[in-house]
């Protein structure tokens, strides 16, 4: 296993934005007028998806996110005990907030099907250590936000 460490630091897997009750009597009515539209319509197997896709995402937005552990060693990014090797990286960029408020995340595509994109906060490390020993090691590449990504923000996560 990785011993040698070149960066260590902590992170919330994402930043927790609280709603309000309005937001979920907003939920609820949707899904609600959903539900009602597709029985109307007679497709079951819908409304049985719209309830528990209101569910999952109910329970997702009360969820306060967990700290993490992450440490840069030289086979690669240790999130945790699980290491990502720089061999199964695609490419990464550091992606840094134009007005200064936010941390800067370092967005990983990886060659893994359980977790092709990973986006990680640099707060509490030097960012640009990070970036120079990524350089090092992976390819470099924009990315860009996936259409998931948009509705997530849009809806508040």
């Amino acid at each position: 296993m990785a011993t040698n460490s070149i960066a260590e630091w902590e992170g919330k897997e994402y930043e927790h934005n609280p709603k309000s009750a309005d937001w979920y009597w907003v939920l609820g009515i949707v899904a609600v007028a959903g539900a009602t539209a597709s029985l109307l319509f007679g497709n079951y197997l819908l409304t049985v998806l719209i309830i528990i896709a209101t569910a999952a995402i109910a329970l997702h937005a009360a969820k306060v996110p967990s700290l993490h552990q992450f440490r840069l060693v030289e086979q690669g990014l240790l999130i945790g005990d699980v290491l990502h090797p720089f061999e199964q990286m695609e490419s990464f960029t550091v992606l840094e907030d134009i007005e200064g408020e936010l941390p800067p995340l370092l967005s990983i595509k990886t060659e893994n099907w359980h977790s092709p994109h990973l986006v990680i906060p640099l707060e509490g490390v030097d960012a640009d250590m990070v970036y120079a020993y990524f350089l090092h090691h992976v390819d470099e590449s924009e990315h860009h936000h996936t259409f998931s990504d948009l509705v997530a923000a849009w809806l508040g996560f």
